[in-house]
């Protein structure tokens, strides 16, 4: 076997381990995907046709809700432009009722056959696809807004969430169209990024994930944001340089998290692989959209082991922490907080050891993972460990280091000795590494 192959099969294996935490994250999840008539009309969704296979092959279920292209029909695509490309303030007459439900069973049907001519050619070719649609939407008209009949525009009045999730417990796609009908037995045209959010409220889903020809938002510098707060991304959405389609699919995206979506996406439909990119791998591809910060504070538990020996393995090398066996830290476990990252893996960790018949307590192994270093989840962890400790009546923080005694300097500490530590922590002191003691008063 040449070195080059050997090389290859290296990075198939590395990228193979990488992605194993994120597949069993989001195997048995709910993902709603919203995609545009002009993302359908791009030649790359043949490719997200494939990853959505994929997707559906990890046992993951799906919720599709497609848009229609509008540019198809002169007279629909003046409508559309004349009303500064929103469409639920369009009239919608009779006649342009009409060539919109065309182009909706045109658009759904391609989708399907899509899917069949995907699962054919793709993991799922030895199994069945279902995708199925429907009557889900109750619909209402828009009314008159400004003293203008909107006519066939309409808004969604329910959604009919139990059907929806017992086909999803079906092993089935449901695919969801910008249309909805009312008891009367009319049919009003819908906005399907409106469809998208309500659906993905109304369903509870993990992820809504919205396609856009950008990969997500950018700030001044020009660098993708890869992660933003609601707070964030009000402030964009204030911004007037954002273009039309980005605001409304971040408008979206911040919706949705208000009304208790995990979390939002931003990925791009022309970029080949970006929605795989943005689902399995820690950098993503997309801009992602939380109700909170970056990640989740939480105690750890025995699941965690594999991944904090992961985390604090290269520290342990260097020498800037001393050596945990599997089996000691599976005992202390319960004295380690971590910071899990929004897509499920361990990127920070810090442990308290309070000190018997003392009102101290030490911190130790504080370690951030390589790729989020300089962005404030230490300190992030620190403050929540110094909230428990002060619960638990400790009154003074010691840590040794070899290391970051800067870090611990910023973070309020000041240097002092051993003869400070209690005296049954001055007797398993190692004068070999010769650590500095820090000290902080809570």
């Amino acid at each position: 076997m040449t070195s080059n192959k050997k090389n290859k099969i290296g990075e198939y294996v590395k990228f193979f381990r990488d992605t194993s935490p994120y597949i069993n994250n989001h195997r048995g999840k709910t993902f709603l995907l919203a995609f545009s008539g002009e993302a359908m009309s791009h030649e790359n969704f043949n490719n997200i046709i494939l990853d959505i296979t994929l997707l559906q092959s990890m046992g993951i279920k799906l919720v599709l809700v497609h848009g229609i292209d509008y540019e198809k029909n002169e007279r629909l695509k003046k409508l559309k432009d004349d009303q500064n490309q929103d469409i639920s303030n369009v009239i919608i007459d009779h006649s342009s009722m009409s060539l919109i439900k065309d182009l909706v069973g045109s658009t759904k049907i391609s989708i399907e056959a899509m899917l069949s001519s995907g699962a054919a050619s793709s993991v799922m070719c030895r199994k069945k696809m279902k995708v199925v649609s429907g009557n889900f939407i109750t619909a209402k008209p828009a009314g008159i807004k400004g003293g203008i009949d909107l006519q066939y525009t309409g808004e969604i009045r329910r959604i009919d969430s139990s059907s929806i999730l017992k086909q999803l417990e079906n092993d089935a796609i449901v695919l969801l169209s910008p249309i909805g009908y009312s008891p009367s037995g009319e049919v009003f045209n819908l906005n399907y990024i409106d469809l998208a959010v309500k659906s993905a409220i109304g369903l509870d889903v993990d992820k809504l994930i919205i396609f856009d020809k950008n990969e997500g938002l950018r700030g001044l510098d020009g660098k993708l944001l890869k992660t933003l707060s609601i707070n964030e991304a009000q402030e964009y959405l204030n911004d007037p340089q954002i273009d039309h389609n980005q605001k409304q699919a971040l408008k979206a995206c911040s919706e949705a998290c208000k009304k208790n979506v995990r979390r939002s996406h931003i990925v791009s439909y022309i970029s080949n692989g970006a929605l795989l990119e943005e689902l399995f791998t820690r950098d993503g591809n997309g801009t992602l959209v939380l109700k909170n910060s970056v990640g989740l504070v939480r105690q750890a538990t025995i699941d965690d082991i594999g991944g904090l020996l992961k985390l604090i393995e290269p520290q342990e090398k260097n020498g800037a922490l001393v050596k945990r066996s599997r089996e000691l830290l599976e005992l202390e476990i319960t004295r380690f907080t971590v910071l899990e990252h929004t897509e499920g893996p361990i990127i920070s960790c810090c442990a308290l050891y309070p000190h018997d018949g003392s009102q101290s307590a030490e911190i130790a192994c504080i370690v951030t993972h390589p790729e989020f270093i300089d962005q404030g989840h230490a300190r992030q962890l620190l403050e929540v460990i110094e909230k428990k400790a002060y619960a638990m009546k400790i009154n003074r923080l010691f840590a040794l280091t070899i290391k970051a005694s800067h870090w611990f300097i910023e973070n309020g500490f000041v240097q002092s000795s051993i003869d400070d530590l209690p005296i049954e922590r001055q007797s398993l002191y190692n004068f070999q590494r010769n650590s500095k003691v820090f000290c902080k008063r809570l």
